[in-house]
């Protein structure tokens, strides 16, 4: 199965040069580090924040230049530092062309949960909900299973929903899923995962057609 960086590895892949990429907070921060040779993004952090670059090296880090998820980054050449209001009128006016999340639960027609568990302490729903009423194009990352073993593929949902209908793709630790009308068609496994495995793992509703490719990553 593919570690955090892989998965962050292999959506990186899904970039498209000249796209402007919003990236959540956990797994999704990662793709920053893995941006194909050739091909030019700017990552955009709803704090206000446009030309975030890599993870900075320990001992570089700037505590006042911090990320959506209070992370330190860095910034590119060129980029700059805007008010969130400034921020959440890129996203709403969709000028974002894709926008990564991860997520606690995603369910066979595209609804996802990734803000709240009922009962928990949180700090608020931050900037997902805008995320996911603009975004267009909504790639997910995330473990396919919690650490009971159940599945995070679901038919339906079962904790607050963040959005409706709005997840395109989804990576996980075992595989490469696209949302259809159908269900989860089952488009790449990861290295060693056999497409039993991932039918065991998913409770939602799996398509299969023809042989299933190993993702490169």
């Amino acid at each position: 199965m593919l570690d955090r960086t892989g998965i962050a590895k292999r959506i990186a892949q899904e970039l498209q040069d000249g796209w402007y990429v919003n990236l959540g907070i956990g797994i999704p921060t990662l793709v920053a580090n893995y941006i194909p040779e050739g091909i030019n993004v700017e990552f955009q952090s709803e704090n206000g924040i446009l030309g975030m670059g890599p993870f900075p090296y320990e001992g570089e880090e700037d505590a006042d230049l911090i990320n959506a998820g209070k992370q330190t980054v860095t910034m590119l050449p060129g980029g700059s530092i805007f008010d969130s209001s400034t921020s959440f009128a890129m996203i709403r006016g969709q000028h974002v062309q894709l926008t990564v999340l991860g997520a606690m639960e995603v369910a066979e027609n595209g609804d996802i949960a990734n803000w709240k568990i009922p009962g928990r302490m949180v700090k608020g729903m931050g900037g997902a909900m805008d995320l996911v009423a603009s975004a267009e194009n909504i790639i997910v990352a995330m473990q396919h299973t919690n650490r009971k073993g159940e599945s995070k593929i679901l038919k339906k949902c079962t904790l607050p929903l963040t959005g409706v209908g709005c997840v395109k793709k989804i990576v996980t630790n075992m595989a490469v899923l696209e949302v259809t009308d159908q269900g989860f068609l089952l488009l790449e496994r990861a290295p060693g995962v056999s497409v039993e495995d991932i039918k065991n793992a998913t409770a939602g509703r799996l398509i299969v057609e023809g042989d299933i490719p190993e993702m490169v990553v």
